[in-house]
């Protein structure tokens, strides 16, 4: 029996949706055909499309009856998690001739690593590079010569970039295919203390290099709880790609095995007919993909990609709905920042089967969905895969491997969701509560205003900020600057905090996926290029940051903040430099960051 929350949030979704999700669901009706979808084209677009083709493959796809698979890749060398993926095509490309089927790569699309990036100029990019992506995913598909597609992505922007670009094409079946993570390297714990003291001039750039190049170390995905790994955490709880297939090593045996194993499902989900994309991103898999970045304490960057996602599929949601959720939605993992276990040691304690076993078994989670494996419901995924001479998969065990890890519903780490709602006479803003300890998550001090991340950074390095206090660090939302992460600045702040201060941000940017210690009050709207209230406050003004009450409010009479003028600062240099003068127009189009910061909308 399906929880009463979740069952209420799921159906307003569904009412408030009906016309945007109806709209969608007539441009997937149209686009439907039968047979392969090359029997639309010309001789003279056929010719084109396989021009390059040897000539196997060239009389495979004359002869119009066999599937033809798209690669959609988001490979580069410079992302430690996408570098597997050099070699992906052609194992795809193996398997799909010897089930008698034909696979071109479609085409790739940038992927930028936000690690790099950040503080840098060209984080202003990130978040409409997911736009990009987007577009570049659906120009890959556009030449009506796919029957399905391998989604081949694992970070940041990536993912969500690639499912909404998939979802214009959402009569087609579609698979995503992760890569895994690096090994555990330096403890987290370390990794912190090294970076503040490195912050407060303790030690050298040296050896926070040494330090740095100790903790991502090799290919795969970093192996913090941060916006990569909720990707991944995401896409299996939603049901688009293989049970159990996310955390798995680059270097495993059983890695290449899973990726074999996905190009003959999507071949079987092609032939069967079986599930589109349209039909397995509904409302219930929604909802469930929510259900589970509250349970893990997932990233705060996907308070906004999901309502993108969703939005891509025609289901309005808002963060009301997750705050809902967040109320029922018990805390079941403790992973960096969340605590200092990595996602190779939630993997090792149970992992993703463990974690859906018991939101199903509490009634947490939707098991009527669809999924990549071609069926209705979930059973599958409470399953983890395993070599046995060939591919299988098995029940996980009925313990967490590590309670401290990995827990039950009846013993939670938090009966509530690791992502809350703040409100107040701010605006709205999300925090990441799972991150802050309890003695932490209260702040009452005085406003500071920077209005960069680099303000705040100057005023640290000149000692100004050994007090209690709130900095308010705004015009970094999507209209003002394309809403960068501003992860630096809890180094900063955590100095602050450790040293004793009670201190808070407020910031209608965005933090990093991995948001730490530091409560912070982040995606704030309206933002302050729009008029929000965030730009009316002053230095001095009395903030109250009350994080388990879920507000957040400035001491000063509403008269009095109608009253004061607003000077915006000059942000024109926001459109030059590291190809963001590209991007100058796409960010005045974009919306706010509840409702997804995208470009796109039914």
């Amino acid at each position: 029996m399906i929880n009463t929350t979740v069952a209420k949030v799921t159906a307003r979704i569904a009412q408030r949706s009906e016309d945007s999700r109806g709209r969608y669901e007539d441009k997937v009706k149209t686009a439907r055909h039968s047979g392969v979808t090359r029997n639309r084209l010309s001789c003279g677009n056929l010719a084109h499309g396989f021009a390059a083709c040897g000539d196997d493959q060239k009389q495979l796809l004359a002869a119009n009856g066999a599937a033809n698979i798209g690669i959609i890749s988001a490979y580069n060398d410079m992302l430690s998690a996408h570098q597997p993926y050099f070699d992906y095509p052609a194992q795809i490309k193996r398997v799909a001739a010897e089930a008698g089927a034909s696979c071109q790569f479609a085409g790739g699309v940038p992927a930028m690593c936000d690690g790099v990036t950040q503080g840098r100029d060209g984080m202003e990019l990130s978040l409409l590079s997911r736009e990009v992506v987007a577009m570049s995913t659906a120009i890959a598909l556009s030449h009506d010569m796919f029957d399905g597609a391998m989604m081949l992505g694992i970070c940041d922007k990536i993912v969500p970039g690639l499912l909404i670009g998939a979802l214009s094409f959402g009569h087609l079946p579609a698979i995503f295919v992760p890569a895994g993570p690096m090994g555990s390297g330096i403890p987290n714990a370390e990794k912190a203390k090294v970076r503040q003291q490195f912050a407060k001039g303790e030690v050298s750039k040296e050896r926070m290099l040494e330090v740095e190049s100790a903790s991502y170390h090799s290919a795969g995905t970093c192996t913090f709880y941060g916006t990569a790994n909720s990707n991944q955490m995401l896409m299996e709880i939603m049901g688009l790609q293989l049970p159990g297939s996310s955390f798995v090593s680059p270097m495993s045996e059983l890695r290449p095995e899973l990726t074999d194993y996905a190009t003959q499902q999507l071949l079987r989900n092609i032939d069967n007919k079986a599930v589109p994309l349209a039909q397995i991103v509904d409302c219930k898999n929604i909802v469930n993909g929510l259900i589970g970045l509250l349970a893990t304490g997932g990233s705060t960057n996907h308070l906004i990609h999901m309502v993108a996602m969703a939005a891509a599929a025609g289901f309005i949601i808002d963060w009301q709905d997750i705050a809902e959720l967040s109320a029922v939605v018990p805390l079941l993992c403790r992973i960096y920042p969340n605590g200092q276990a990595d996602i190779n040691h939630f993997h090792q304690a149970g992992g993703m089967a463990f974690l859906i076993r018991e939101l199903i078994d509490a009634g947490l989670l939707h098991d009527d969905v669809y999924t990549v494996c071609g069926e209705q419901g979930m059973d599958r995924y409470r399953q983890i895969p395993a070599l046995d001479k060939v591919l299988v998969w098995q029940d996980c065990p009925t313990d967490s491997g590590d309670k401290q890890v990995l827990t039950t519903v009846a013993e939670p780490f938090a009966t509530t969701g690791g992502l809350k709602l703040l409100q107040g006479n701010i605006g709205r803003s999300v925090i990441k509560l799972s991150a802050v300890v309890e003695q932490h998550r209260f702040v009452r001090a005085p406003a500071k205003i920077f209005e960069s991340q680099k303000a705040l950074k100057n005023a640290f390095d000149q000692g100004l900020l050994n007090t209690d206090f709130i900095a308010v660090v705004r015009y970094q939302g999507p209209k003002a600057n394309g809403m960068p992460e501003l992860h630096q600045l809890m180094t900063v702040l955590g100095a602050l905090q450790d040293a004793g201060h009670k201190v808070a941000l407020i910031t209608d940017g965005r933090m990093s996926g991995a948001s730490g210690k530091v409560p912070a009050a982040m995606h704030m709207v309206p933002e302050a290029l729009a008029g929000g209230i965030i730009s009316k406050i002053a230095e001095g003004d009395m903030i109250t940051l009350d994080g388990e009450n879920g507000s957040l409010t400035v001491d000063v009479s509403e008269q009095v903040l109608a009253a004061r003028t607003v000077i915006v600062p000059d942000i024109s240099a926001n459109n030059n430099g590291m190809g963001r003068e590209l991007f100058a127009p796409m960010r005045e189009l974009m919306n706010s960051a509840e409702e997804g910061a995208t470009l796109f909308r039914w």
